[in-house]
């Protein structure tokens, strides 16, 4: 059975082994100095601010929202997990979002997860972040928008190291698949930016503090902790009225003709986002939506508690 891609979720069949390999060695380097990094600064507040940002991205990621010429997109978050966390929080955040949504979802390769979590968490964590730190200082109206700027930039960047990659695996073209990705993923990074943009723009006039800092991280509490639970809630609840058209990288493998080549997952937990026997109904997603926000809630809180503890707090 072919697997079919989520927007810029990479199945296996896409990228070669060498490829594969060479990203992995990317993002386990740059997640072990997230965990480090992490763990210099981890404050006891923090913690359920990482599970709760995950579960919304997870959440968020599971509405897909239509773009022009029959294709759909759907947030990364990134940017948005680096703007409020910190990089390096950030990334952890997304590392356990890509991870559960392969192993538990079937929603991306194992073999290129690597690759998965470099081109949407490590990437997308670091030059939102960058950007966004720029104008730290300046007024609201420029750091929003400089957020919105970062998302897009960030997708943008996702989307031409996955051509990149796609290339060196000699899957496509260079000069073909970089045109074809960066035009769709300039689309899906309008719903990106704005996105974000409301996200930071609600985080403003509910916790202004959360975002007026240089610090990795950022005071917690508990009214903030339940507008992102509600939230995730939220999202998970609307995705079953997600666009159904084919999203950005598999629209773009199946014009150029190497679609194909994407393999199946050797196993099946909840595939597609469904519960097994329950069909390929709105429930079964909104069972399946909330299965995995809570997965990452409580993947998060518990990484957050093991790097407290090694670090003798």
């Amino acid at each position: 059975m072919l697997f079919l891609p989520a927007h810029l979720h990479i199945p296996d069949g896409f990228l070669s082994i060498g490829v594969s390999l060479i990203f992995w060695i990317a993002a386990i380097i740059m997640i072990a100095l997230a965990i480090s990094r992490t763990n210099q600064s981890l404050g006891e507040k923090q913690i359920p601010l990482m599970g709760v940002m995950a579960a919304f991205i997870f959440a968020a990621q599971m509405f897909n929202f239509p773009v022009a010429g029959g294709t759909s997109g759907h947030f990364l978050g990134g940017a948005l997990a680096a703007i409020v966390l910190g990089p390096w929080a950030g990334i952890l955040v997304m590392t356990a979002v890509i991870g559960v949504q392969a192993l538990l979802f079937q929603d991306g390769g194992l073999l290129v997860m690597g690759a998965n979590i470099f081109n949407m968490g490590i990437l997308t964590a670091v030059i939102g972040f960058g950007l966004y730190r720029v104008v730290i200082h300046r007024n609201k109206g420029t750091r929003l928008a400089m957020a919105g700027i970062g998302a897009w930039i960030s997708t943008m960047a996702a989307a031409l190291i996955t051509s990149l990659q796609l290339w060196l695996s000699s899957t496509s073209r260079l000069e073909v698949v970089i045109p074809a990705m960066m035009g769709v993923h300039a689309l899906i990074g309008v719903g990106e930016a704005l996105i974000t943009v409301a996200a930071i723009a609600f985080i403003n006039q509910t916790r202004p503090d959360l975002l007026g800092s240089e610090d990795t991280f950022t005071s917690g509490g508990r009214g903030w902790i339940a507008a992102g639970v509600f939230f995730s809630l939220l999202a998970v609840l609307v995705s079953p009225l997600a666009s159904g058209n084919p999203d950005g990288l598999e629209r773009v493998a199946k014009d150029l003709g190497f679609l194909e080549v994407g393999l199946a997952a050797p196993y099946q937990i909840l595939p597609d986002y469904k519960i097994p026997y329950l069909g390929d109904t709105a429930l079964s997603t909104i069972l399946a939506g909330i299965v995995g926000a809570l997965f990452v809630l409580g993947l998060l809180i518990l990484l957050g508690r093991s790097i407290r503890r090694s670090n003798g707090t």
